[in-house]
């Protein structure tokens, strides 16, 4: 026994001894400058007081340079605030940093993943993006159906605006409803009324999922605090149930009348999709099979994502243009002279409206939608620019500091929408690389082409007919978002007035 025991420990010195000859021998891996961290909790310590995080590593990089690392709880986050950084993780090594960190609200949210947002890169991701992309594809740029859908949902928000003009409105709903009914048509060829409890109900577990999802709360930094009492998340699973219910209620229905030589929206689409990969038409593996819970998901991340970020671009453009009465006069000079007063905007208008289209790119820049983007996960061992990044290291890509860096930007944090155009004023374009709104890469915003034809139908009708300013007695909030999966914009009133000109004016659509 006593040898045994002798030998043991004897074994045990030898093991020690070499993993600490091992460890003088081989490199130590070459992290990113790091934030100091402590067992268990991490780095969260410097977040103490600080709820807006885009802005929290806007101001370390000051410290810790444009890349920087710190532990959330146990997992290593890298944080990237130059875009030459931002465009090798999304371009150069895309697919190594492609995968996605297992959180408890998006695993909630997506069934375990089965969407495209929060789903990893993997054969069946790739057939759910190739899917969705050839069915907006349906509907693609410059498409006279999905043209026509949009204007019609212009024209009765203009309606909308023109029987409550004068009085204190809050456009949100009426925004969160144009928006929704487009992309309704897309997902599943229906649309709501004003009023309609589906639709009240949907902007309900909207609001509650933006509240509770992706802000790297301490349920998603500490997952085993799910099993303990948690408002948020009894909040994000009612949520999730309420969309699901809805969403199950709309499969049913196209199962129902479904016809294989017939697809007339993105479920139809998916539904096809699967009813070929069951007759063997496919080469994904066992186990990587298209089945229902990925098409809800699918549809429940298009119709989620294209509505909620829409509409916040949309909500920030009237509050700044109510900041800058000059930028909407401006606009609204640009629509006289181009279109007149005999006819409604249409997407060849594009090309005519530039400082309109300089505007929008401006709010995308100076309040983005996303101003963290959803965080990657390393899927091997690799670097950005000079530094390793090892397997399973979660990169978080700060927009904010991307569109705010004062080397790429003058005066970044001024609204100017002029820079976005030449210096005649006729042509729009980037001044920087660093423009990023949408993303880039294998996982680009896939509605960037639909978000472009809504901003531009909804804003150029509205700023056509009508002049938005303050309501009497009411106070304008300061354009500062409140963070999370979005950047929410304050609440706010406006008075929509009928501009004089249209007054007695009668177009037909």
């Amino acid at each position: 026994m006593t040898v045994l025991l002798v030998a043991l420990l004897l074994m045990l010195a030898l093991l020690s001894f070499w993993r600490m000859v091992k460890g003088k021998l081989e490199p130590k891996p070459n992290y990113p400058r790091g934030l100091s961290s402590l067992p268990v909790i991490g780095s969260l310590f410097h977040f103490a007081g600080h709820t807006q995080l885009h802005l929290l590593f806007h101001r370390l990089q000051q410290t810790y340079g444009s890349l920087y690392s710190l532990y959330m709880g146990s997992n290593f986050v890298v944080v990237v605030n130059n875009y030459l950084h931002a465009k090798e993780v999304l371009l150069k090594k895309g697919k190594i940093f492609g995968g996605r960190p297992r959180k408890v609200t998006t695993d909630l949210l997506s069934r375990n993943g089965k969407d495209i947002a929060f789903a990893n890169y993997s054969p069946i991701w790739k057939c759910q993006r190739k899917l969705v992309h050839s069915a907006l594809s349906m509907f693609g740029d410059g498409s006279l159906a999905l043209e026509k859908i949009i204007c019609q949902e212009a024209a009765s928000l203009c309606e909308i605006l023109s029987a409550t003009q004068d009085s204190p409105l809050d456009m949100a709903p009426e925004l969160t409803r144009g928006v929704t009914n487009v992309v309704c048509s897309l997902c599943f060829n229906s649309s709501y009324q004003r009023g309609d409890p589906e639709f009240e109900a949907m902007l309900q577990y909207s609001q509650g999922i933006v509240d509770t999802v992706a802000k790297e709360s301490m349920l998603d930094i500490f997952p085993w605090l799910q099993f303990f009492p948690n408002k948020d998340l009894a909040l994000l699973k009612k949520c999730v149930q309420v969309r699901d219910q809805l969403l199950q209620q709309k499969l049913v229905k196209h199962k129902e009348m479904f016809s294989s030589d017939s697809v007339n929206d993105l479920m139809d689409a998916l539904l096809r999709a699967k009813l070929n990969m069951e007759n063997n038409n496919s080469h994904l593996l066992p186990g990587q099979e298209l089945t229902d819970d990925h098409l809800l998901m699918t549809v429940a991340d298009i119709f989620g994502a294209g509505v909620e970020t829409t509409t916040t671009v949309l909500k920030w453009t009237v509050l700044y243009l109510l900041h800058y009465p000059e930028v909407q006069q401006k606009i609204q000079e640009e629509i006289d002279q181009e279109l007149g007063f005999n006819r409604y905007p249409l997407l060849d208008d594009r090309q005519h409206l530039p400082y309109l289209e300089a505007t929008i790119s401006e709010i995308l820049r100076i309040r983005p939608v996303a101003p963290l983007f959803i965080p990657h996960e390393a899927l091997m061992d690799t670097s950005i620019g000079e530094y390793d990044i090892p397997k399973g290291a979660h990169i978080v890509i700060n927009l904010w500091s991307i569109h705010h860096d004062e080397k790429e930007w003058e005066k970044p944090g001024e609204f100017n929408p002029g820079r976005f155009l030449d210096k005649d004023g006729k042509r729009i374009y980037s001044p920087s690389s660093s423009y990023l709104p949408f993303g880039a890469g294998v996982r680009v915003c896939l509605g960037e082409v639909l978000a472009k034809m809504e901003l531009f139908l909804f804003l150029s009708w509205t700023l056509q007919r009508f002049t938005f300013s303050v309501p009497e007695g009411h106070t304008l909030p300061e354009p500062e978002g409140k963070f999370g999966v979005v950047l929410q914009v304050p609440t706010f009133k406006v008075k929509a007035t009928l501009r004089e000109a249209w007054k007695s004016k009668v177009i037909d659509q």
